[in-house]
């Protein structure tokens, strides 16, 4: 059935998407600053659009068959995510409130919000694999006549939730006008960004 097909790649985008990773959390931030909140929900949107319709096309099952090119993903994520944990790591030691120099928290100009949003999304090899692998290789599984709609729920979910968590966030700005708020935030992120760059070292093999 239709409504089932499009609840199935909901479903299955929403079970991926929701846990906090490093996509999430630079939605969060630039939420929480207010800097190009809808810029950054739609670039991380359009960016799961293609890499769940590349998945969908065939891209996940190619994927499968060459286990090098996942090492070397996941070396580079590693890399990437470790180098944001850190700085995560650093604004805790120097945490400041929502005020006048809140920028420095966030990504402040529309290139800057672009660049780091397709770094987020197609360097990410928990992304690539969530949306080009998981997503795409059950998508691909559907009948001819389903993958559209199986697609459309999946990217649909994306969307929905990135503006929600965008704008959500930007809700919740009164709470980081006190620096041990943004302390906290910076070491959890931390934190997860380190948990993420183990998860991927361990996946290249190396531990």
């Amino acid at each position: 059935m239709t409504i089932s097909t499009i609840f199935n790649g909901a479903a299955l985008s929403a079970s991926l998407i929701m846990a906090i990773g490093a996509q999430n959390t630079f939605v969060l931030r630039q939420g929480l600053t207010g800097q190009h909140v809808f810029l950054t929900a739609l670039i991380c949107s359009l960016c799961d659009l293609l890499l769940m319709s590349i998945g969908v096309a065939g891209m996940g099952h190619a994927l499968n068959t060459m286990p090098d090119l996942q090492r070397w993903m996941a070396i580079f994520g590693a890399v990437f995510v470790l180098w944001y944990g850190f700085n995560a790591f650093k604004k805790a030691l120097h945490p400041d409130v929502l005020g006048d120099d809140h920028r420095e928290r966030a990504f402040t100009t529309p290139g800057k919000v672009i660049l780091a949003g397709l770094a987020f999304s197609l360097l990410n090899p928990h992304a690539l694999l969530d949306t080009i692998v998981l997503v795409g290789s059950i998508g691909a599984q559907q009948a001819p006549a389903k993958r559209p709609l199986f697609l459309l729920g999946a990217v649909g979910f994306s969307f929905i939730w990135f503006f929600l968590l965008a704008y959500g966030s930007s809700k919740l700005s009164h709470l980081f006008n006190k620096p041990l708020a943004w302390r906290i935030l910076d070491i959890l992120i931390g934190v997860m960004m380190l948990a993420i760059a183990i998860s991927l070292i361990k996946m290249a093999g190396f531990l």
